[in-house]
């Protein structure tokens, strides 16, 4: 069987693994309402969740079927056929065969601890299943959806963590639980999409050498309404008035510390950046990257008619034509 062919049940009926049976019967009547073929009439999707769902609550109501799928994983329904050691009633000293993707899987990984080759010709590579840690504690966390970053008998794993612009400005300790065991980590101030931070001996287990991989979180930061990246640079967009690109004005500007008191020179465009030094971004190097603020001028929806009766005027006497260099161009 492919690890993709594994069905998680306690996911399915959206509970722990340490679920009452009144608890996994409460969570199949609320699924089973939910998916049922007559509140979900013609719905192919729907049909085959209940499936799933009733194959679940067969499972996990039943106390031996739940205790081998606990022990055996997708492999739970063979412990009486012979797999993974020759039948059933054997005692498997504990050991949870659930890691493994496939039997292959478990054949590549003994030969990997005996310094096996492959039989084809080179050494042997490993794969392992991917497992997931549902985070605790702090807010902030999406699931950690776990990928394979190697191959050999060490194996490291690798997570995405969704952090806020404010939480990656100032650096935060972030709290979760993977298994059994729960896990601080500091990530420190300047952290972008795409960082990866590397937590030592924190990574999947492998139970033949008794040694871990290490973790490592990939940061994804969500997104922001004012600020935006631009290399290391952050960028945002500020909105003036007419009056204000012409005759120059003194503006407040957020930046990630605090509002900074900018003068706009008088004529500027609309799209021109002004360059804010060093209140941009925290470098690894040491101090902060720039901040560059964007002008957009945004003239006015509704006008009072005294507002109106003045850019009249303006336009009466108005002298200065954007266009007049159109005027020589042709096909």
């Amino acid at each position: 069987m492919a690890a993709t062919d594994f069905k998680d049940y306690y996911a399915i009926l959206g509970i722990s693994k340490t679920a009452s049976q009144e608890e996994i019967k409460q969570a199949f009547r609320k699924q089973a309402r939910k998916y049922h073929p007559d509140v979900n009439p013609g719905n192919k999707q729907a049909e085959a969740k209940f499936k799933e769902v009733n194959e679940a609550y067969e499972v996990l109501s039943d106390t031996d079927k739940r205790k081998k799928y606990d022990q055996f994983g997708q492999y739970w329904k063979q412990v009486g056929e012979g797999f993974p050691s020759g039948g059933a009633g054997v005692d498997m000293g504990g050991f949870d065969f659930s890691q493994y993707g496939s039997f292959d899987e478990f054949v590549n990984e003994l030969l990997g601890r005996f310094g096996g080759a492959n039989p084809r010709g080179g050494r042997q590579s490993y794969s392992y299943r991917t497992s997931t840690a549902r985070p605790g504690g702090y807010g902030g966390f999406n699931d950690f959806g776990f990928q394979d970053v190697g191959t050999g008998a060490v194996q490291d794993t690798e997570a995405a963590i969704a952090l806020t612009l404010a939480e990656a400005f100032a650096g935060v300790q972030k709290r979760f639980s993977l298994g059994n065991e729960t896990i601080e980590v500091r990530i420190p101030s300047g952290a972008k999409t795409g960082t990866r931070l590397r937590v030592r001996g924190k990574g999947q287990f492998n139970p033949m050498t008794q040694q871990r991989g290490d973790l490592y979180l990939k940061v994804e930061l969500q997104p922001h309404s004012f600020f935006q990246f631009e290399g290391d640079n952050l960028v945002c967009e500020v909105p003036i008035t007419p009056d204000e690109a012409t005759l120059g004005a003194s503006i407040d500007v957020p930046t990630p510390d605090g509002s900074v008191n900018v003068k706009l020179p008088a004529g500027v465009r609309s799209g021109q950046s002004l360059r804010l030094r060093g209140k941009g971004w925290p470098l690894a190097k040491g101090g902060r990257s720039d901040q560059l603020v964007k002008v957009a001028i945004v003239p006015p929806k509704d006008l009072s008619q005294q507002e109106r009766e003045y850019y009249e005027k303006i336009r009466a006497i108005r002298t200065y034509n954007p266009r007049s260099h159109l005027q020589q161009f042709k096909l």
